[in-house]
């Protein structure tokens, strides 16, 4: 790289960085008890932007309230931090990203030791065939090698090597 393209880039960086306190601005997370008696809205630094309440917790249990509240803001803040690490990540790069998470020492919420990985997918394949009730296409017949090779060939491709195949064709 030329020195211009350097200055240049150095120069581009430094306004994209000017830009990140109000990409934190607009940032937001969002979330809601399981049960819908409770929604929050937070912005990146953790200021409430909103609260919703059911009329049900009018009678319910103040200490209970207050758990549902702060859940919800905790699943909210994860949101609105990752929300945050995307929008710094589309204007500085990945990089950026990266180095905030070790400077700070945390990891971002999607790469969270703690988050939820999702399903795998044989639990997905697992879940689909018992909702569907029935498999569409019938699983295909076990097909004995000796039955369609006979056995001098079986015994020539038990000792093939695949690494011995040449990796630039």
């Amino acid at each position: 790289m030329k020195t211009r393209e350097l200055i240049e880039l150095a120069r581009s960086r430094e306004a994209a960085v000017g830009q990140v306190a109000s990409l934190m601005a607009e940032a937001r997370g969002s979330a809601h008890a399981l049960d819908g008696s409770v929604e929050v809205t937070v912005d990146a630094l953790g200021a409430l932007k909103r609260l919703w309440l059911a009329p049900s917790l009018v009678s319910a249990d103040p200490s209970r309230v207050s758990a549902l509240v702060l859940e919800a803001v905790r699943v909210a803040m994860a949101e609105a931090e990752q929300d945050c690490y995307n929008r710094v990540g589309l204007l500085l790069g990945e990089e950026a990203g990266l180095l905030v998470e070790a400077l700070s020492g945390r990891a971002a919420p999607a790469r969270s030791s703690d988050d939820d990985p999702g399903m795998t997918v044989e639990e997905f394949q697992r879940l689909r065939g018992e909702r569907l009730g029935e498999r569409r296409f019938p699983a295909p017949a076990p097909v004995s090698v000796e039955s369609t090779v006979d056995s001098a060939a079986a015994e020539e491709w038990e000792g093939f090597d695949p690494a011995s195949l040449r990796s630039d064709r």
